[in-house]
């Protein structure tokens, strides 16, 4: 059986897409990450462990774990935990141009494959107004980097250069080729 090894709506919606069966098991892995860790490495590091983490329970099943992660001029946007935080990344993304990184982890008892995916998205620059507004819809609140280019937060978004769906949380296209090959070359057949 194939396990999704989180909660997101937003991972489901796209998983949804490829018409295979599977089930949600979110994981309750711990997120840190050694000091030091450059952002780039961050997702795939902790996509690794949140399937890892929900293997150990399920060692017949294959597990997808995923973690996005969202870095501006070096530094890590996460999920906003109140309407001022989210203002004021919203304002440090305004204008600016940057990188939305996704760590996929596939993993079984007897096979591992894991990567990253990498878009660039650029914001216009946005008024006061707008960034209020587009706080005020509750949006931002759990999104990293405090938007959803899958919901109104697409009104902020000048241009991406990359996987949409990197943006969204799974890059579904590079998934199920992952997954094809994962069955395709695991000795069970899953």
């Amino acid at each position: 059986m194939l396990i999704l090894a989180s909660g997101s709506p937003r991972r489901k919606e796209l998983l949804d897409l490829t018409g295979r069966a599977y089930r949600c098991i979110p994981s309750e892995a711990e997120e840190g990450v050694p000091e030091g860790t450059e952002p780039q490495d961050v997702p795939e590091l902790l996509a690794v462990k949140k399937a890892e983490a929900v293997l150990a329970s399920h060692p017949d099943d294959i597990v997808i774990g995923a973690d996005t992660l969202v870095e501006l001029d070096g530094q890590i946007l996460g999920k906003p935990s109140t309407p001022p935080e989210a203002v004021e990344m919203l304002r440090r993304l305004s204008g600016n141009t940057h990188m939305v990184y996704t760590g996929v982890a596939i993993l079984s008892a007897a096979r591992r494959e894991h990567f990253t995916t990498v878009t660039k998205v650029e914001f216009y620059s946005l008024t006061e107004e707008e960034i209020q507004d587009y706080v005020a819809t509750g949006e931002p609140m759990d999104k990293a980097g405090g938007y959803g280019i899958q919901g109104k937060g697409a009104l902020l978004v000048k241009r991406i250069h990359g996987d949409f769906y990197t943006v969204m949380g799974l890059p579904i296209g590079e998934v199920e080729r992952h997954l094809r090959r994962f069955e395709q070359e695991s000795p069970e057949k899953q």
